[in-house]
């Protein structure tokens, strides 16, 4: 049975960094972006309500300030967008903690904050957290898992969706994540 579950961990391990590798291959291909009109708030509820098993059982605290807003973009980025940033939330903060998703919109964007009070990003490792395979606690990502790829493959998504994504964080205190897309891709 410890054996069996191993292989089951490990081919999890292995069929997420594929996935996140062609993600970033997608993301490198010059490519025509779908664009459909969608409620981005109905969608960031939908991807919570996705994680709620996570959320409890880690007992996080999660706050939600979303409004109900129309984007014309492509849907399927924005998902990746919404899942990533909540995931490393909840990953990095510890049992107990809290996580707080924004989303509003200010001079013609849409602006999407995932904010959490868990281990926090040192100064000097700010500006490389969007590189490939690049980890701040490699010890820590070991235990709870991932591929290193999902902020680069935000920050890919959002610069492709003509948006922008950064960092505010402090070691010890928590990190704050701010996306900013346009309303309607051109």
């Amino acid at each position: 049975d410890r054996a069996l579950d191993r292989i089951i961990k490990e081919s999890n391990k292995l069929n997420s960094l594929v996935k996140n590798i062609l993600e970033i291959s997608r993301g490198e291909v010059k490519r025509s972006i779908v664009k459909e009109e969608f409620d981005l708030g109905n969608l960031i509820n939908s991807k919570i309500s996705d994680m709620n098993i996570r959320i409890i059982k880690a007992q996080i605290k999660l706050n939600v300030d979303i409004k109900n807003i129309n984007i014309v973009s492509n849907k399927e980025d924005i998902n990746t967008i919404i899942v990533n940033l909540i995931d490393n939330a909840i990953k990095y903060t510890p049992n107990g903690g809290k996580v707080i998703v924004k989303q509003f919109t200010k001079d013609n964007n849409i602006i999407i904050e995932v904010i959490d009070n868990g281990m926090g990003i040192p100064k000097e490792d700010q500006s490389k957290i969007f590189q490939r395979f690049y980890r701040v606690d490699k010890a820590r990502s070991r235990s709870v898992g991932g591929t290193g790829l999902g902020l680069a493959i935000t920050k890919h998504i959002v610069n492709s969706l003509n948006g922008s994504i950064s960092v505010e964080s402090e070691f010890g205190e928590g990190s704050k994540f701010i996306v900013k897309l346009p309303k309607k891709i051109s």
